[in-house]
């Protein structure tokens, strides 16, 4: 239980940190690569800004040269060998390419080795374009070219209300990724092991921090075990002059009233101390479950014997409640043929004792809550590969025990605490039932904390299935083969 918790709260502050820092990685991210995208745009705008910068100042020494059209000068032309010619290994050693277009859009001069197939409109903001290259053409399969993707800042140069042309300035966006992809890759690591780094220190904290609860859970538990234990003794030397006393009066050979009283005091006597008894049965059964220090050895049993032996006894406990209970063993499948598996078809490794405990249990509540004329069946089946109660996957076989009644059903909003210590669904559903015969097994609220405890003793699972009116079946899938 203590190791469950502490694998919990390891969990909850892995999980916790690891959302921390993924949140902080993305924004480490996304700062970052609006950082280098900006830097990006500024260094295009700066460029566009010195190409262009002279064209409304006739007085300066433009990078953009142009010359009137006709004598009255209201016009005017780009001269693109003058303004372009010492632009090129510029640019090539920025890794930026200049495109200068015609007012009507057609592509005069480039940088690029081949023209870009893209569209033209002016954009003063940057934008990331994504480029389809050609196909190159091979010996025997023509193979594309990765598509390539650019960043990019169109500007309109004018002179006045004329439109000179279009110059578009491009920018490698690998510039961004390969950055990016690199800053996720550092991340991913550096999350990864800040996680591995916190689960191991919340498994440590966690752990002292179970300890005080660990040490008082123990104590309580050897507390528990020892007054269980301790108060055997004087319960059964009680029950055993309540005998006694009993005997001595069917020695008797005249009754009188005063014997009648007291024979009726002592078998009240009798009963309180055998209910007393079990209940301290239980508790010290629970509280050695509970310590690992159960005494019970692990041997092989038949399942279909001890149920048959079980069954036999219910049926002698409520001979006039006129309830129909059956075993029904279900066969092998044809299909299997070994004769070593077919003869121990339904053995298992187990506690007979507990088992027999665990079924009783179980059949004797079914008996109880089970009003007359009703019905009680209990079936044996071996199922292999998936435990269809669990949805868990086993390598070995698995005998599954269905205990279904026709009786009053439990409520919904009880079944989760069913198996509670101490917990009962309705005190009234005993009288309503009408059966004292099996009031010991259900008398204490121990009898299926009990049935569960035997049944994560023995690696296996037990669930309940209940509608009021209609039944409740109890299913317990036991493991053949105990896992070290």
């Amino acid at each position: 239980m203590f190791q469950a918790t502490r694998r919990r709260l390891a969990i909850w502050y892995t999980a916790v940190t690891a959302v921390l820092l993924l949140l902080f990685a993305s924004g480490v991210y996304l700062y970052v690569r609006t950082t280098l995208i900006e830097r990006i745009d500024d260094t295009l705008s700066h460029v566009v800004e010195i190409v262009e910068r002279c064209v409304t100042n006739s007085r300066c020494a433009s990078t953009l040269i142009f010359e009137p059209i006709n004598a009255d000068a209201d016009q005017f032309r780009i001269n693109l060998e003058a303004s372009f010619r010492n632009n090129t290994d510029t640019v090539e050693d920025d890794h930026i390419d200049l495109e200068w277009f015609s007012p009507t859009g057609e592509l005069l001069w480039s940088t690029l080795s081949e023209p870009l197939n893209i569209p033209l409109h002016a954009n003063r903001t940057g934008e990331t374009v994504r480029v389809v290259r050609k196909e190159k053409e091979n010996s025997q399969f023509p193979t594309p070219d990765p598509p390539l993707l650019l960043r990019q800042i169109t500007q309109r140069v004018e002179v006045g209300r004329q439109v000179l042309g279009y110059l578009r300035v491009s920018h490698p966006w690998f510039e961004v990724t390969k950055p990016s992809r690199q800053l996720i890759v550092d991340l991913a690591l550096g999350i990864g092991l800040m996680v591995l780094s916190v689960g191991a220190s919340g498994w440590f904290l966690s752990g002292k921090a179970m300890e005080p609860v660990g040490e008082s859970y123990q104590r309580l538990k050897q507390f528990t075990a020892d007054a269980s234990h301790e108060l055997r003794s004087p319960i059964t030397l009680i029950q055993t002059n309540v005998q006694v006393a009993l005997a001595d009066l069917d020695l008797a050979e005249v009754e009188t009233t005063t014997s009648l009283q007291y024979r009726q005091h002592l078998k009240m006597v009798e009963r309180l101390t055998q209910r007393l008894g079990k209940l301290v049965n239980d508790l010290l059964f629970l509280a050695r479950q509970d310590s690992g220090i159960s005494k019970g050895t692990f041997s092989l049993c038949p399942l279909d014997a001890l149920l048959m032996e079980v069954v036999e006894e219910q049926q002698l406990l409520v001979p006039k409640k006129e309830i129909a209970l059956s075993l029904d063993l279900v066969d092998p499948p044809a299909s299997e043929t070994s004769p070593k598996l077919l003869e121990n078809w339904f053995t298992l490794v187990g506690n007979w004792d507990q088992l027999v405990r665990l079924f009783t249990n179980l059949i004797a509540n079914a008996l109880h809550y089970t009003p007359a004329g009703g019905r009680v069946k209990v079936e044996l089946v071996r199922i292999e590969g998936i435990n269809r109660v669990s949805g868990l996957r086993y390598t070995s076989g698995q005998l599954q025990v269905k205990v279904s009644d026709t009786g009053v059903g439990i409520p919904a909003e009880a079944l989760p605490r069913l198996f509670d210590r101490f917990y009962r669904v309705d005190p009234a559903r005993t009288h309503r039932a009408g059966n004292t015969a099996t009031a010991s097994a259900t008398g204490s609220g121990l009898g299926l904390a009990i049935a569960q405890a035997i049944v994560e003793h023995h690696q296996g699972h037990i669930q309940v299935e209940s509608t009021q009116g209609i039944g409740t079946t109890f299913t317990v899938t036991l493991p053949v083969t105990l896992e070290s």
